[in-house]
């Protein structure tokens, strides 16, 4: 009898713990004079520039970026302090037309561009990674799996507005950056390998190029747990609530939701106190901060309780140019609704196929809106001019509007 052959899991790849920059951990570099020798430094190196920020998310108000991080051969490694030294604007000048590389490259540009540095290439690690088909894309998993190296983050969400910054924070910081050069160097092979360059090329160049988002509408909207509440007098409260702890956040430079969480707003809108008094009865003003606030949380409250029925917020919340949510799709127009379900498969196997994330091969918003209100007529150039029109890039029109021009064609 002919035995099956025995199917063995390959060994894991021991991963080597990454703990010491190779040049140490420097000083943070928070004067002009220590700016001068970095722009030297960095001007006379060689290759790529690796970069990382970090941000005080959930301490401070707003996104602004406390820690910059640099690596480029020849020139080590430098941690610069932005807030000592906000403008940087002659750092990019110094490295010319280098490539920048960082992981997840959206989240860091911004801040660097705030600061006067704004590459002229960028290649974007995690961005790559997704465009491979890895299964994890966070920096640590794709340097263990890709270079068998450990880093440690267990310092990614502290508060990197603290100064002085403790040396263990530093060191962490001056790793992100150490190995990202190297990284990027695989990558890149792999991509070239899949086939996949010209994508990744294009991709990294709309992320640098990204104009910053418009303003939310109604912000507020996005307090957690205001879909649990049906009545037009609560959404009021919410809002009211929302804008007074924003203020008082922005004031003092604090993360909004250490000035008042939001399941406090919504517990204050579902039982609508009428006074402070009967707000600390609620659990979530019943400590010693919010009930030296509740005057203030309470004229919130007030104020919303005193609009007229004309001013108090709307249950769907405010208009836009879009398509309807796609549940209702096939009672309003049944049509459309064939299309997406035909659209979402298409997309989902060439996904599968070419394993790049749906996300990433299409926006889901941009599909929408072509199945909801397709070109006429619906040809391949047609489908291919909508989609660019909604941000996609040419390698996904020149995957995607022709088969998806068949499927929506009447």
């Amino acid at each position: 009898m002919t035995q099956s052959p025995q199917h063995t899991e390959a060994p894991e790849r021991t991963v080597v713990p990454l703990t010491e920059p190779a040049d140490g951990v420097g000083e943070v570099v928070a004067t002009p004079a220590g700016l001068a020798k970095v722009v030297a430094a960095f001007g006379g190196g060689r290759g790529a520039v690796a970069a990382d920020a970090e941000r005080a998310s959930g301490y401070r108000y707003g996104q602004a970026t406390y820690l910059i991080q640099l690596r480029r051969e020849g020139a080590g490694t430098a941690l610069v302090d932005p807030v000592a030294l906000p403008d940087l604007s002659a750092l990019g000048t110094a490295v010319g037309d280098a490539e920048w590389v960082l992981h997840a490259a959206s989240q860091d540009l911004p801040g660097l561009v705030a600061h006067g540095l704004l590459p002229a290439r960028v290649f974007d690690t995690e961005l790559a990674a997704r465009l491979l088909g890895m299964e994890r894309v966070g920096l640590a998993a794709v340097v263990a799996e890709l270079l068998g190296l450990g880093l440690a983050k267990e310092h990614s969400a502290v508060d990197w507005s603290t100064r002085p910054l403790p040396v263990d924070w530093l060191r962490y910081a001056a790793l992100d950056v150490e190995v990202l050069v190297e990284l990027r160097d695989v990558l890149a092979q792999r991509l070239e390998d899949a086939g996949k360059a010209e994508w990744a090329a294009q991709e990294f160049e709309a992320e640098r190029t990204a104009p910053p988002p418009p303003p939310r509408q109604d912000p507020w909207r996005r307090v957690s747990g205001t879909h649990m509440l049906r009545d037009r007098r609560k959404l009021a409260i919410v809002r009211s609530l929302w804008e007074a702890r924003d203020a008082s956040a922005r004031a003092r430079d604090v993360a909004p939701g250490r000035v008042l969480p939001d399941r406090a707003i919504i517990a204050a809108a579902q039982a609508m106190p009428r006074t402070a008094g009967q707000l600390v009865q609620i659990g979530e003003f019943a400590g010693k901060g919010q009930r030296r606030r509740s005057a203030s949380w309470q004229r919130a409250i007030d104020e919303a309780m005193a609009l007229p029925e004309t001013a108090l917020p709307s249950q769907r919340g405010p208009s836009n140019d879009g398509p309807p949510q796609p549940r209702v799709w096939a009672e309003r127009n049944p049509e459309a609704a064939r299309r997406l379900s035909a659209a979402r498969d298409l997309v989902a196997r060439t996904s599968e196929e070419l394993r790049v994330p749906v996300e990433n091969l299409l926006q889901p918003d941009a599909l929408r809106r072509l199945c909801w209100t397709p070109p006429l007529p619906a040809t391949s150039d047609s489908v291919a001019a909508f989609l660019r029109g909604r941000g996609a890039r040419e390698w996904q029109t020149d995957l995607l509007s022709g088969p998806l021009a068949t499927l929506i064609a009447p």
